[in-house]
């Protein structure tokens, strides 16, 4: 069964293994399989699911809350986001404005088939919007008792230090940072999980296999496997192509495949269990597009990876890591 951590400062409890539907519930799979996905997690012992209004354009919260019929709601975790643009796509249909916000989780209430979440998390920083204005809307979006925490995803650590700042004046619990956070990308380290450290944050941090580059079945000078998030014409393609076309990257992924049949552990487990040893990460959210792969990667919760192997790898990927703190502001646009 599946690890609790605790999620950040707060005394919420979350699966250290959580189920995403981003790129899944939706569209890459049927909805009967999804919900199969989500029955599998349950059965492993996941509690917490991840989603955002902005998944298949709304489609993935409804099929989560499908699949989440009829189990105790106080026995999940439930968490969504909100920044992108949903349906018509018009002027205040993105960002993180008050009209925005308070719209937003409506939406995903009803659709997640719900009375609240368990964390509200802002998609990314909105530089078009008053830092105090978006804090407010989350402040009474709590109060209103449609969240019970907050959270954000891709924030600097300048943005979650003047976040925080505002959260406990407006005394609202802001506990977690959704980053992008592999072996090969590590932009978080330097900054962000220190700050998190400081004002009383835990990373969940999504993308722990590389988009599956750290499965190992993306093989140097070879076609992307047939039915892989490599030839996804939906957007999978798209967000794993900076990683295919580096073929240094998928030589050196090739060589950790010894490390793992050390551990005793398959390439994926092997990636999801590294980041869960950094002890600001409260979370790996994994997805899947068949119920056997929930099954195989929560085998790396609980795992311990030895000092030494930690340094086997850092040898073994070399240059191929991206370390640049920069990396994180880059993910939010400057303007909407």
């Amino acid at each position: 069964m599946v690890n609790y951590r605790y999620l950040g400062r707060s005394g919420l409890k979350i699966t250290e293994i959580t189920y995403g539907n981003w790129l899944t519930h939706g569209s890459q799979v049927e909805n009967d399989t999804a919900k199969a996905c989500v029955r599998a997690a349950l059965d492993a012992g996941i509690t917490t699911f991840d989603t955002a209004d902005v998944y298949a354009n709304t489609a993935a919260e409804t099929v989560l809350g499908e699949a989440l019929k009829g189990e105790r709601r106080q026995s999940l975790e439930i968490l969504t986001k909100v920044y992108w643009p949903v349906g018509p796509k018009g002027a205040n249909d993105t960002g993180l404005s008050r009209k925005h916000i308070m719209e937003s989780i409506d939406g995903s209430l009803q659709r997640l088939q719900t009375d609240y979440v368990d964390v509200y998390q802002a998609h990314r920083y909105d530089h078009a919007t008053p830092l105090e204005e978006t804090m407010v809307a989350f402040a009474d979006v709590v109060r209103q008792g449609k969240a019970l925490y907050i959270g954000v995803s891709e924030w600097t650590a300048e943005q979650i230090h003047a976040g925080a700042a505002l959260a406990r004046e407006l005394r609202v619990p802001l506990v977690s940072s959704q980053p992008q956070y592999s072996m090969l990308w590590r932009v978080i380290e330097d900054e962000v999980v220190p700050a998190s450290r400081e004002e009383g944050l835990s990373q969940i941090v999504w993308s722990p296999v590389a988009q599956g580059v750290l499965t190992g079945k993306y093989l140097p000078g070879q076609p992307a496997p047939a039915g892989s998030r490599g030839t996804d014409d939906k957007g999978g393609a798209r967000m794993i192509g900076s990683f295919l076309e580096n073929q240094t990257t998928l030589e050196r992924v090739q060589q950790l495949r010894p490390i793992a049949d050390e551990l005793g552990l398959t390439m994926a487990q092997l990636a999801v269990a590294w980041v869960l040893q950094n002890d600001n990460v409260a979370a790996a959210i994994i997805g899947a597009s068949r119920p056997e792969q929930v099954a195989e990667n929560v085998k790396a919760s609980g795992v311990t990876i030895p000092a030494e192997l930690l340094a086997r790898i850092d040898d073994v990927l070399g240059d191929s890591v991206v370390r640049d703190p920069a990396e994180t502001a880059k993910s939010s646009p400057a303007s909407r």
